[in-house]
């Protein structure tokens, strides 16, 4: 709680403020970091959000989405917020290099979390990074306008997969319904814009994913490949494969699932999903990546076959 009110009088005491989250955005990177501009701009603040990559169409009706920026502006910030991350390095280059800065406070809920800010709010019981948010503003007597709730509400509903996974804990239904009623928001507008409105292209590009559902390990795990060659195909982008590694998750059986999505030629993104009884964190270490205990990712140099084995013994050999 100290750490949280250290927050509060840091907000209490800046005026500029910039905001960043890591590459690659996901609903909780684009909704905590959306949110607390929200909050921040709410209370009378400068703010300025930079995302190293842009808000994924899917994100793009969120309040202050129109906003953010690819570039950081030249001029000093009283603070910077950190979303996210993990690690520092995935908050991109532009933002490492960075250096007019007052103070930096990190917020996550990453088991491999850096403490790499002025103050760090490292929560790993805490189901999305927007959750943390909500706390600061909780404890700042801030309300919950309708742009701030919509934000934190979507951080906590994609991060939990509506509810869904073992993370979804007390706190997050709590939070869940204060932004639904502070905000007066309609859950049905949101599951519907989240759920319901899916580019065509992204099922199509999920048509020729599904055949390449592989077994291993007796059909305790499971994988599913994206290759650069299926995005030309079907006109997708790599943000569009955002739960795919869900569906070999879901088959009966498997506790462990494997999303192998091709970055280059040579060059695999490996994403690993657990049903609870695996530590997927200390399986992407391995491959210089980190996560949560359910979900978390690396990076494998290497053709389509050789990431595969590498990866498949990796997950024979680790600890069930």
């Amino acid at each position: 709680m100290e750490t949280i009110q250290n927050i509060v009088e840091a907000i209490r005491r800046s005026r500029s403020v910039l905001i960043t989250s890591h590459e690659g955005p996901d609903g909780d990177a684009v909704g905590s970091s959306l949110g607390m501009a929200a909050f921040l701009r709410a209370i009378g603040k400068e703010v300025t959000v930079h995302l190293a990559d842009p808000v994924p169409e899917l994100y793009r009706f969120l309040p202050g989405a129109e906003q953010v920026r690819s570039d950081i502006p030249d001029q000093d910030f009283d603070l910077a917020f950190v979303l996210d991350v993990g690690e520092f390095r995935r908050a991109g280059t532009q933002f490492g290099n960075f250096k007019r800065i007052g103070q930096t406070v990190n917020l996550d809920h990453h088991l491999t979390c850096e403490n790499f800010g002025s103050y760090n709010l490292i929560d790993e019981q805490a189901a999305a990074t927007g959750l943390l948010v909500w706390r600061i503003a909780k404890a700042y007597g801030f309300r919950a306008d309708h742009d701030t709730a919509l934000c934190l509400y979507v951080a906590v509903l994609t991060d939990t997969g509506s509810f869904r996974y073992s993370n979804a804990n007390r706190e997050a239904f709590e939070a869940a319904g204060e932004l639904l009623e502070q905000g007066g928001l309609n859950a049905w507008f949101v599951s519907e814009r989240l759920y319901e409105s899916q580019p065509r292209k992204r099922l199509e590009l999920l048509a020729q994913a599904l055949p390449t559902l592989e077994f291993i390990r007796d059909g305790q795990a499971a994988s599913l490949t994206v290759t650069l060659d299926m995005y030309a195909t079907s006109g997708a982008s790599a943000e569009l494969t955002d739960g795919f590694v869900n569906y070999p998750r879901s088959v009966a059986g498997v506790e462990v699932a494997i999303f192998f999505r091709q970055l280059e030629e040579k060059k695999y993104k490996v994403g690993f999903r657990s049903k609870g009884a695996v530590n997927v964190a200390a399986l992407a270490q391995a491959f210089g990546g980190g996560g949560h205990h359910n979900a978390a990712g690396g990076t494998v140099d290497g053709t389509l076959d050789e990431v595969k084995r590498i990866v498949y013994q990796a997950v024979h050999e680790a600890a069930w």
